[in-house]
C-alpha cells in the first residue's frame, strides 16, 4: 500500500492538525493556493512534496511550481491541477486514474468514466461554512481508497 496525502487552499496558513493527520504518509500533494513558500517547507517535515501552483500563487517564490502536473505513483496515473473547470482534456481516454483539484474549497470524492476525482477541500483559513479538510489517497492491490479528513473547528 502507498499512502498519499492530499491538501489544497492553505493559503499561506500550515494548521498544527495537518502534521498529525498526515504523519506517515509516502509523499504529499498540494494541488494549489499554497499561499507562502514556510507552507511547503513544512509539508516537507513531514514527506517528499508534489506541489502545482494555484491561482493565488503569483509570487516570485511560486514560478517554480506548475500549473498542472501528471504523475504515476504505484502503479496508478495522477493528474494535479487546481481548478477542475480548467481540465482541457477526456481523462479517461488519456488512461488517467485519478484527478486531482482544488480551488472549490469543497471536499468531493466522485468516480465517473472509472476515474477517480479528488478535491481534498481546504486546509487553510475557514472560508464561509465550509469545512477544514485534507485527505489521503491509498492506493493498494484492491483499488484506490481516498477519504477526507476534517480537522476540526480551528478557524
Amino acid at each position: 500500500m502507498l499512502r498519499i496525502g492530499v491538501i489544497s487552499d492553505t493559503h499561506g496558513l500550515l494548521r498544527p492538525e495537518v502534521e498529525q493527520r498526515l504523519a506517515g504518509v509516502a509523499h504529499i500533494v498540494h494541488v494549489g493556493d499554497i499561499g507562502s513558500p514556510n507552507v511547503i517547507a513544512g509539508l516537507q517535515r513531514i514527506a517528499p512534496v508534489i506541489a502545482i501552483r494555484g491561482n493565488v500563487d503569483t509570487g516570485h517564490w511560486a514560478e517554480q511550481y506548475p500549473e498542472t502536473q501528471m504523475v504515476t505513483l504505484g502503479r496508478c496515473c495522477i493528474y494535479f491541477l487546481h481548478d477542475i473547470q480548467t481540465l482541457q482534456f477526456d481523462p479517461v481516454s488519456s488512461g488517467i486514474d485519478v484527478v486531482v483539484c482544488g480551488h472549490s474549497h469543497r471536499p468531493r470524492i466522485e468516480t465517473i468514466g472509472g476515474v477517480l476525482y479528488l478535491n481534498p477541500g481546504s486546509a487553510g483559513p475557514r472560508r464561509f461554512n465550509l469545512p477544514i479538510t485534507v485527505a489521503t489517497l491509498d492506493l493498494t492491490a484492491g483499488g484506490l481508497k481516498p477519504l477526507i479528513h476534517h480537522l476540526g473547528s480551528a478557524s
